[in-house]
């Protein structure tokens, strides 16, 4: 959740780190591009050292890597080093973020309940995003952004908190059809998956979502402010507090996270009772659908928070049910490193989204071209999720060695 709250708020230092600097919007977007790549270059890289040395160690280090990152970036000055410190924030955000903590709670539950239990926990990031940015918001209204930064620092810190009462699980042993154990390293395991089609399908597919996820992180509550700039702020949904389109930004971002609560626990029930590549199949689709509808009408504060709510239903939920298919088809004892090289993927799509956003922008002077592309990116991944087979596969008889 802390990780979290914190991850999706950097989207509203845009406007403000550009103005002191007189930046192009590409420069910070491309440092939050390198955020994202970084933190899927640390995911399977956390996972390993996990899986080898401990959970509780590769948190502890990726705490550490988040605050030192967020303390640093305080004191950047250039472009570059906003650039160079945000890949210290990657891999914190790599240790604290999903593939560690998914990969314990997979260990930790049944067949039975492994989906839900995932959709719950990918849901407590969630909770992180409702009350990030707004948090975020109201500390930029009375500090400049470099101590905002310092306290999400101190915020970071936190989780050891947290950490020092985790229950680690044991990972589960491999066991051969007679029950004798069959122990394969984790370099052979991921040799077999990574020539797996359903395992090259799944790394596909996730790259959509990562796109579609951290474009809207970085970049919706900048799209919002200008987008509905020459509206007049009596007309904005002051009922719910919001009298400002920097305001209305935060909200954008809080609402998705806030409907994603309930999105990703219904799809780990889902989950749990249908097939997970048709579910996928269908979130993607939605998501294609309800983006079209959104950029070819006008943009108004009305449409903001109906297309917030709705995306964020269906915002995280791709992770349970990825997650869930990773654990299901391959196995728990490698889920950690193999959900993290999936996951790369995912912040490959994120790199991507984040850096053509700012690019683009300053290209053509608005995000109606990258905002296209992940409409394209988006109906793709709902149809390579489509040839994915979801029956389980034994370590000891994947492929031939």
């Amino acid at each position: 959740m802390l990780s979290f709250a914190i991850r999706a708020s950097f989207g509203l230092f845009q406007i403000p780190i550009a103005t002191e600097f007189n930046w192009l919007r590409s420069e910070f977007s491309l440092a939050i591009a390198i955020q994202n790549l970084f933190w899927g270059i640390g995911q399977p890289i956390f996972g390993a050292f996990a899986e080898k040395y401990g959970d509780r160690k590769a948190i502890v280090i990726g705490i550490g890597c988040y605050a030192l990152g967020l303390c640093l970036s305080a004191f950047a000055i250039t472009p570059g080093h906003h650039q160079l410190l945000e890949m210290l924030v990657g891999f914190g955000i790599a240790g604290t973020g999903f593939g560690l903590i998914l990969a314990i709670v997979g260990r930790a539950t049944s067949d039975q309940h492994r989906s839900m239990a995932l959709g719950i926990t990918t849901a407590a990031g969630s909770v992180g995003q409702i009350i990030g940015p707004p948090f975020a918001q109201g500390l930029l209204q009375h500090f400049v952004w470099q101590d905002v930064f310092i306290v999400f620092a101190g915020i970071i810190c936190l989780s050891f908190i947290a950490v020092s009462f985790l229950k680690v699980p044991v990972p589960p042993k491999v066991h051969s059809e007679n029950n004798n154990t069959v122990e394969e390293s984790l370099s052979v395991v991921v040799k077999k998956s990574v020539k797996d089609p359903t395992f090259i399908f799944l790394f596909i597919g996730f790259f959509s979502c990562g796109y579609q996820l951290a474009f809207i992180t970085a970049h919706f509550p900048a799209l919002i402010t200008e987008m509905c700039s020459a509206i007049n702020p009596a007309s904005l949904i002051q009922s719910l507090g919001v009298t400002t389109t920097s305001g209305l930004g935060a909200m954008a971002i809080a609402l998705i996270g806030f409907a994603n609560v309930g999105g990703t626990i219904y799809a780990g029930w889902l989950g749990n009772r249908y097939s997970r590549k048709y579910l996928l199949a269908g979130i993607y689709t939605l998501r294609t659908l309800i983006s079209i509808l959104f950029i070819m009408n006008p943009i108004t504060p009305e449409s903001v928070v109906l297309f917030s709510i709705i995306m964020g239903a269906l915002w995280l939920a791709t992770v349970p049910l990825t997650a869930g298919l990773i654990g299901h088809i391959y196995g728990l004892k490698y889920m950690g490193t193999l959900y993290g090289l999936v996951f790369f993927s995912h912040q490959l799509g994120g790199f991507l989204g984040v850096w053509l956003g700012g690019s683009l922008y300053d290209y053509y002077g608005d995000y109606m071209m990258v905002w296209w592309i992940g409409i394209g990116v988006g109906a793709f991944s709902a149809l390579i999720h489509l040839p994915v087979d979801e029956r389980p596969k034994k370590q000891s008889t994947l492929y031939p060695a």
